[in-house]
């Protein structure tokens, strides 16, 4: 039996409200379009995002707000969510719906991608966080590994998409 604990949803508001905020830009020399077939597949998030084992779009395509998936992490964490803005090639942001665990109040991630040419593109990841029960404790002594680890994962995640540019 899986349990789910609810978590608050939030709106867009929330990445400017947020107690705890973890921000990276990076710019990637690929198409925002070719940054987003990356986002829609499930098989690219464990390859730069490392606390991700599985991404499953629980949604049919085409994705856009109100679209659901099932993201499995380390630790057993399991997150649903749902997805509070889409706008192809230009951003995406989804919150938890529900949590295997009872630790996270909100939970949110917002993808801004701005095209500096055809093949080029700037993309802001803002992570956005309320935690409850022990994490409201925790959280802030990790504060400094996870802006660190935010940026290393963006990073590699522009690694992996201009790994795929023909030349």
């Amino acid at each position: 039996m899986v349990v789910k604990y609810p978590c608050k949803t939030v709106d867009m508001t929330f990445f400017d409200t947020a107690p705890f905020r973890y921000v990276a830009e990076v710019e990637v020399n690929v198409s925002a379009a070719d940054v987003f077939a990356s986002f829609e597949n499930a098989d690219d998030w464990p390859r730069w995002a490392m606390p991700i084992q599985k991404v499953e779009w629980t949604a049919p395509k085409p994705f856009g707000i109100g679209t659901t998936r099932t993201v499995s992490m380390i630790g057993g964490l399991v997150g649903y969510e749902e997805f509070i803005a889409w706008e192809r090639g230009r951003e995406m942001a989804f919150c938890f719906t529900h949590g295997s665990k009872d630790n996270i109040e909100s939970f949110a991630e917002r993808y801004e991608v701005d095209a500096v040419n055809e093949q080029c593109c700037r993309v802001r990841w803002t992570m956005a966080m309320k935690p409850k029960g022990f994490s409201k404790y925790f959280l802030p002594v990790f504060s400094p590994a996870m802006h660190l680890g935010v940026k290393v994962m963006l990073r590699k995640f522009a690694r992996l998409v201009e790994g795929r540019r023909c030349f």
